[in-house]
């Protein structure tokens, strides 16, 4: 259901490593909660972001929504794919819908973050 590579937050973003960089994004749990999605706002390359800080919103046909840095870091690069095509962060939500890449994460701030497992079990409780 959510995949195993990728750490979570209890805001329901996402962060994954690739190479230097640590790709950001929205669960599909969260995609799912704000339905179509019609436009996200992204930080600008070479802002600095914090844990836990707002970097970026969403909006959909339900609900406008901040969108919070899962670790803090230097935007190293934005999709811009997500102007056109908004609605990938609901097809696609951890490949293709993905928000940023950061640069100079901390370790420490990604051992703080929830594994696939745990972040399962806070949806199923938040759910219920």
């Amino acid at each position: 259901m959510f995949p195993e590579v990728l750490k979570y937050t209890n805001e329901h973003e996402w962060v994954r490593a690739d190479g230097d960089l640590h790709v950001v994004g929205i669960t599909s749990h969260a995609a799912d909660q704000l339905g179509d999605v019609t436009y996200v706002e992204l930080p600008e390359v070479g802002a600095s972001v914090s844990q836990g800080g707002e970097s970026g919103s969403v909006e959909s046909v339900k609900a406008a929504s901040d969108v919070y840095a899962p670790v803090g870091g230097t935007v190293a690069e934005v999709n811009g794919a997500l102007e056109e095509q908004p609605d990938l962060v609901n097809s696609s939500p951890f490949e293709e819908g993905w928000f940023y890449k950061l640069s100079g994460v901390d370790g420490a701030e990604l051992e703080k973050l929830m594994d696939a497992a745990a972040y399962a079990k806070f949806v199923e409780e938040q759910d219920h």
